[in-house]
C-alpha cells in the first residue's frame, strides 16, 4: 500500500471529468479551524450530516453510491461493510496519522489506496510528549495547582521534582514521531534507547526487541507507536513494574497500548513514579483515580491541535485528492512499515 497503483482503469485527469464524489464521514473540522474552505469547485463533497437519514441508511442510499473517495479522521471508522456499500470507492484519505480506524485488509483486497496525515503532526506531537515528560518530572502542573490554591504562603511544603537531563528514556515506536521525540530529548542530555518491530538501520540508539527489557533499563518510557493487534495492551503490568517506583510513562500514541487498569492501580499504590497522558482507553472518559494524583498530567488528546498543523494538513488532504484523481503519485500513502 506504499503507492497509488497505475492501471488501465485509473481515473482520468480532473479537467476531463465531472467533479469526483468524496464522502465526508465527519465534518472537516481541520478546515474550519483554520478558516479554509473545501474545494467545492473541484470535488463534489457528500455530507451525511445534511441528510435526514441515519448514517447507515445514508450509506445505502443513492445519494452516497457515487462516492469514489472517503475522507475521514481517527474518530470515524471505515469498515468492510461500509466499503461493500460503496463499490466505486478507490481511495480512503484519513486526517489521522494512525490507521486503526480503517479496515486495511479490506482496502487491500479491493485495491483501494489509503493516504494518511503523513508526518504533518510529527513535530507538534513530539513537542507535547517532551512537554508532558518535563511537566511530570518537574511538577509544573502540580506547582501551578499549589500556587492557585494559596498553599505557597501556608506552612505546606511543595514536593521536589526531578531533572530531565541524564535521564534514560526509552521510546516505544521509533517512527517519524519517535525520532522527533528522540531528537528533542538528546538536546536535554538524555540517553535514548528504543523498541520497535525491528531494528532500524543507521540508527545508533540501543535497540531492545523486548519492551520489558527496555523498561528495565530506562527511567521513562514514551509511547509513540500505533495501535494494532500486536500493540494492544503491550504495556503490561510487568512492563510498568520494570519501569519502577521512580519511573515515568508518557503516552501520545493510543490509550489502549497501555493496560490502563493496571497502570492506574500501580500509580495509586506508588509502584509507578508518574504518567503524562494525552490518550486514554475509553475517551473522553478518564479514570477518576487519576484526577487526584499530583504525579499525573492529563491532556485531552490534543497533541496535534495547532493551527500550523491543521493548515498543513488541509494542503495535504487536497493535494492527495488532486493527485489521485489526476492519476499522479500520492503525497502520503499509507505504509505497511
Amino acid at each position: 500500500m506504499a503507492s497509488h497503483p497505475q492501471h488501465d482503469g485509473a481515473p482520468p485527469p480532473l479537467s476531463r471529468r465531472p467533479p469526483p464524489c468524496v464522502l465526508l464521514l465527519r465534518h472537516p473540522l481541520e478546515f474550519s479551524l483554520v478558516n479554509r474552505s473545501l474545494p467545492e469547485d473541484d470535488f463534489r463533497f457528500l455530507k451525511p450530516w445534511e441528510s435526514p437519514l441515519p448514517l447507515d441508511d445514508f450509506l445505502s442510499s443513492a445519494d452516497a453510491r457515487p462516492a469514489e473517495a472517503i475522507l475521514t479522521n481517527g474518530r470515524a471508522s471505515v469498515t468492510a461493510d461500509m466499503l461493500q456499500r460503496l463499490p466505486d470507492v478507490r481511495l480512503v484519505a484519513t486526517a489521522s496519522a494512525g490507521l486503526n480506524h480503517i479496515d486495511l485488509a479490506e482496502c487491500r483486497r479491493r485495491g483501494i489506496a489509503v493516504v494518511t496525515a503523513g508526518d504533518v503532526y510529527s513535530e507538534d506531537v513530539a513537542d507535547l510528549a517532551v512537554g508532558l515528560l518535563i511537566d511530570v518530572l518537574r511538577k509544573v502542573s502540580a506547582g501551578d495547582r499549589y500556587v492557585r490554591r494559596g498553599l505557597w504562603s501556608s506552612e505546606g511544603e511543595f514536593a521536589l521534582g526531578s531533572k530531565l537531563g541524564s535521564k534514560r528514556v526509552g521510546i516505544v515506536g521509533l517512527g517519524k514521531i519517535g525520532l522527533e521525540v528522540a531528537k528533542r530529548l538528546e538536546v536535554f542530555g538524555c540517553a535514548i534507547s528504543y523498541n520497535s518491530r525491528k531494528k532500524k538501520p543507521h540508527i545508533s540508539y540501543p535497540f531492545y526487541s523486548n519492551v520489558c527489557e527496555l523498561a528495565t533499563n530506562c527511567d521513562a518510557l514514551v509511547i509513540c507507536c500505533g495501535l494494532n493487534e500486536q500493540t494492544h495492551h503491550m504495556i503490561t503490568r510487568e512492563v510498568l513494574l520494570a519501569l519502577g517506583k521512580e519511573g515515568v510513562i508518557v503516552n501520545i500514541g493510543r490509550g489502549s497500548i497501555i493496560d490502563e487498569k493496571e497502570m492506574v492501580q500501580l500509580l495509586v499504590q506508588g509502584e509507578l513514579g508518574g504518567a503524562g497522558l494525552d490518550v486514554f482507553e475509553n475517551e473522553p472518559n478518564v479514570p477518576e483515580e487519576l484526577l487526584a494524583l499530583d504525579n499525573v498530567v492529563l491532556s485531552p488528546h490534543s497533541a496535534v491541535f495547532t493551527p500550523e498543523s491543521f493548515s498543513d494538513l488541509c494542503d495535504l488532504i487536497i493535494g492527495n485528492l488532486e493527485a489521485f484523481f489526476s492519476n499522479k503519485p500520492l503525497l502520503s500513502p499509507a505504509s505497511d512499515e
